[in-house]
C-alpha cells in the first residue's frame, strides 16, 4: 500500500496497491517524516507554491513493461550507428576496437559499483587501477606526472589554460585559431568570470611577453599535427607555458609532446578504450612536468609501503576545494571519473606498445589511402596542407548535408560539417575499424554523389 499525489488537489492519498517501482512502505515513510520532523508529505513540500507543485504531464496511459521494450527498441533502431552503418565520422570521438578484456574487468562488482575512493585504505584496488592509469598517460606522452583523469577532454583542456595562468601569474592565454572551436567554447565558460582574457591566434602570428601560455590542437581541427616544437620554443622564448591538446593514439606513431619539451598535455581519453556512447561518459587526460605539480588539478594517486613494507596506494595532493581551504584549490573537480579511467588502463595494458603502434599505423595507412583516393574525385579536393593522422578535410562540391544525407542513403556515416570554416568542407576520419571494402564504398558513392562534376 503506498501514498500516490492526486493531480487535482495535490495531496497523498493512499493508493490501494504497491507500486512496482517505489519500493517504500508507509512505515517508512512515516519513520522518515518523523525523523525530519513534520507530520506529512504535505507539510515537507509547504513551502512550494500551489500553482507549481503538480504541473500537469502531457503522459500517455501506462503500458506493460515488454510493449515499453519493444517501443524503445523500435526508437534506438532509427539510430544510424556504427556497426550497422560503416563510420567516417570522428571530430573528437573515435570508433577503435575494444578488446573483451576492458568489458570483463569493468563488470567485476567491485569496480563497477565504486563510485570514488573516499576512504582510500579500504578501496586499494581501486587506487592500484587509477595508479596504473597514471602511469599510462605519463607513457603515452612521455610527460613526468598525471592526475587520475579529468569530466572529459575539453575540461582537461580549459583547466590546463588556467593551471598557466597561475603557475606564470599572468592572465592572458593564446590559443590557436585551429583549436576545435567547442574546445574554445568551454575554455572560455571556465575562464569567463576569472579576469583571463582568451586571444585566438594564426600558428604563425607573433605571440606577445605577457602570455600565461599558448595553447594547440596537434592533430588539429582539421587532423594536422601542428609544429609543437617551434611553438612551445615560441611560448618558453615569451616566459609562458606550452600547452598541448593531444590524440593519445597518434602517438603510437609520432613523438610524445614531452619529447618537444611541453609543459602541460591534455587529451580525450575515449580512444584508449572507451566507446562513443552517444557522447559520454568519457575521461579527460591531464599531465604535467613535476615542477608543476602543485597547480596540477585533480587527484593524483601515489604508491607507497606501509609499516610492514607492504605496498599501499593513497590519494595525495587533493587540491580541490573539497578537501582544502577555497582560495587555495586549484579546481572544483568533485569526483574522478574512475570506472572509465580503469577502462583506459586496462585497454593501454592489453594492447601494450606493439598494439598501440600497429593501431597507430593503421589508422595512418588506411586514412591516407582513403584520401589518396577522394583527391582523385572530380569536384572534391583537400583544402589544408600538412601532415595528417587519421583525419583529413575534403571540400565537396555539393553542401555537406546533401552529401551526408546521400552517404547514409547506403549505409555510410560521413564527415563532420566545418562548413563555416571552409565552404562545403566535412571531416573525415578513417580508423582500423574501417576496412578497405567500406573505404571503396564511401570513394566510390562520393564519386556518384559528386556527379563527375
Amino acid at each position: 500500500m503506498v501514498n500516490t499525489i492526486n493531480p487535482a488537489s495535490g495531496t497523498a492519498v493512499e493508493s490501494g496497491s504497491a507500486h512496482p517501482y517505489v519500493p517504500a512502505t508507509d512505515a517508512d515513510r512515516e519513520a522518515m517524516l518523523s525523523a525530519i520532523g513534520v507530520e506529512s508529505l504535505d507539510d515537507l513540500i509547504a513551502d512550494i507554491p500551489q500553482q507549481v507543485r503538480f504541473p500537469a504531464l502531457a503522459l500517455s496511459d501506462g503500458v506493460p513493461e515488454l510493449s515499453l521494450s519493444a517501443e524503445l527498441a523500435a526508437m534506438a533502431g532509427r539510430n544510424a550507428a556504427p556497426g550497422d552503418y560503416a563510420c567516417f565520422l570522428g571530430a573528437g570521438a573515435y570508433r577503435h576496437f575494444i578488446p573483451a578484456t576492458v568489458g570483463a574487468v569493468l563488470q567485476r562488482g567491485e569496480f563497477v559499483t565504486a563510485y570514488t575512493p573516499y576512504q582510500p585504505e579500504a578501496a586499494q584496488g581501486t587506487l592500484q587501477t587509477g595508479f596504473e592509469f597514471q602511469t599510462a598517460i605519463c607513457q603515452i606522452f612521455n610527460m613526468e606526472v598525471a592526475n587520475a583523469g579529468m569530466y572529459d577532454g575539453p575540461t582537461a583542456f580549459a583547466e590546463a589554460v588556467l593551471m598557466a595562468c597561475r603557475v606564470t601569474r599572468r592572465n592572458k592565454a593564446a590559443v590557436l585559431d585551429t583549436v576545435d572551436p567547442r574546445l574554445v567554447e568551454v575554455l572560455r565558460a571556465y575562464s569567463a568570470y576569472q579576469g583571463i582574457e582568451i586571444d585566438l591566434i594564426s600558428p604563425d602570428a607573433a605571440v606577445s611577453d605577457d602570455i600565461a601560455c599558448i595553447a594547440m590542437q596537434s592533430p588539429n581541427l582539421y587532423g594536422v599535427l601542428e609544429d609543437v616544437g617551434g611553438l612551445t620554443g615560441r611560448a618558453h622564448a615569451a616566459g609562458a607555458l606550452s600547452i598541448v591538446h593531444a590524440n593519445p593514439i597518434a602517438h603510437g606513431l609520432f613523438k610524445p609532446p614531452g619529447d618537444y619539451g611541453v609543459d602541460i598535455v591534455t587529451a580525450e581519453g575515449q580512444p584508449l578504450g572507451v566507446p562513443l556512447s552517444f557522447g559520454g561518459a568519457y575521461v579527460g587526460l591531464f599531465a604535467c612536468r613535476q615542477d608543476h605539480i602543485r597547480q596540477l588539478p585533480g587527484r593524483i594517486i601515489g604508491r607507497t609501503t606501509d609499516t610492514e613494507g607492504r605496498t599501499g596506494y593513497a590519494l595525495t595532493l587533493q587540491t580541490r576545494e573539497q578537501h582544502i581551504r577555497r582560495e587555495r584549490a586549484t579546481s572544483n573537480i568533485c569526483t574522478s571519473t574512475q570506472l572509465i579511467g580503469l577502462m583506459v588502463a586496462v585497454y593501454v595494458a592489453t594492447m601494450g606498445k606493439q598494439g598501440l603502434q600497429d593501431v597507430a599505423n593503421l589508422c595512418y595507412q588506411k586514412a591516407h589511402y582513403a584520401a589518396d583516393q577522394i583527391a582523385k574525385l572530380p569536384g572534391f579536393s583537400l583544402p589544408v596542407e600538412g601532415t595528417f593522422f587519421h583525419e583529413f578535410a575534403v571540400s565537396c562540391p555539393r553542401p555537406v548535408s546533401e552529401i551526408n544525407a546521400g552517404l547514409q542513403e547506403v549505409g555510410i556515416i560521413g564527415g563532420y560539417d566545418i562548413s563555416d570554416r571552409i565552404p562545403n568542407t566535412m571531416l573525415l576520419c578513417v580508423t582500423e575499424m574501417n576496412s578497405r571494402e567500406e573505404i571503396d564504398r564511401l570513394v566510390d558513392r562520393l564519386g556518384e554523389l559528386g556527379g563527375g562534376a
